[in-house]
């Protein structure tokens, strides 16, 4: 196994400066050994001979060493295999830094075993001022659209985001914000094995699945994402301003109740 450790300066070096530092050392490695076969064992050894030597070199130049990190290869990442520990993993969330601004995380709201799963794209300044899902005039028709056409209750659903924090400012989150969330969107999904997965909206839609697709291309229809179906339709919010298309989405949810 080659010879590890970490070099230490004493005054605080760059990581650029780091990185070619060590760089050097390897390339010495393979540009000083004599032209002649060796044994891989013989190989390796005197390989490990020189970087070994070019380390005393750096420790005179006034480098330390420390003592070589053992490396915990459980995926230390891994997140939790049940919807609670879930749920506390996003609630303690740090990954971003929506973190410092957001008044708390809101994971999820429903039945964790729901043949239904509504995903919206962010948290909205009434979802995050009263910690509670199906507030405010968008969250109200949204209720109504899942109980009057869907015909059920919203205790047998669940609805998530997939930004789990209110944006900054009311600004869109950011893809690096959704990246950091992304993980956990995906594990819920996973964990509750939905029949369908409603998208709300052009920007949850591209949020989860990454399409470009316009988006009257596939709003309505259902759409392959991994192994689930997932169908787009028009926000609340988007709905409220634009009256008139409520009858389109009224078709979207009879389809989607009938694929039940």
């Amino acid at each position: 196994m080659p010879f590890l450790a970490i070099l230490q300066p004493k005054e605080l070096l760059k990581k650029s400066c780091r990185n070619a530092l060590l760089l050097s050392i390897f390339n010495a490695s393979s540009t000083i050994l004599p032209k002649k076969n060796y044994t891989g064992s013989a190989l390796r050894s005197f390989q490990n001979l020189l970087i070994l030597q070019n380390l005393y070199r750096q420790r005179a130049l006034g480098f330390s060493f420390s003592d070589p990190i053992a490396l915990n290869h459980k995926n230390s990442t891994a997140l939790p295999d049940n919807i609670t520990a879930l749920n506390q993993s996003i609630s303690g969330c740090h990954l971003c830094d929506l973190s410092k601004s957001r008044r708390q995380s809101m994971y999820g709201y429903g039945n964790s075993n729901a043949d239904i799963m509504i995903v919206d794209a962010y948290v909205s300044h009434s979802e995050n001022e009263q910690n509670h899902y199906y507030v405010g005039r968008s969250g109200h028709s949204l209720k109504n659209m899942v109980e009057k056409v869907l015909l059920k209750g919203i205790n047998e659903v669940y609805m998530t985001h997939a930004v789990k924090c209110k944006p900054l400012d009311s600004k869109e989150p950011s893809i690096s914000e959704f990246e950091s969330c992304k993980a956990y969107l995906f594990k819920q999904i996973d964990l509750i094995q939905p029949k369908i997965i409603i998208a709300l909206g052009e920007k949850a839609y591209r949020l989860i699945t990454g399409d470009t697709t316009p988006f009257e291309q596939v709003r309505g229809e259902r759409v392959n994402f991994s192994t689930f179906s997932l169908v787009p339709i028009y926000h609340p919010t988007y709905l409220l301003r634009n009256p008139s298309l409520k009858r389109q989405t009224l078709h979207d949810l009879n389809k989607i109740k009938s694929a039940l």
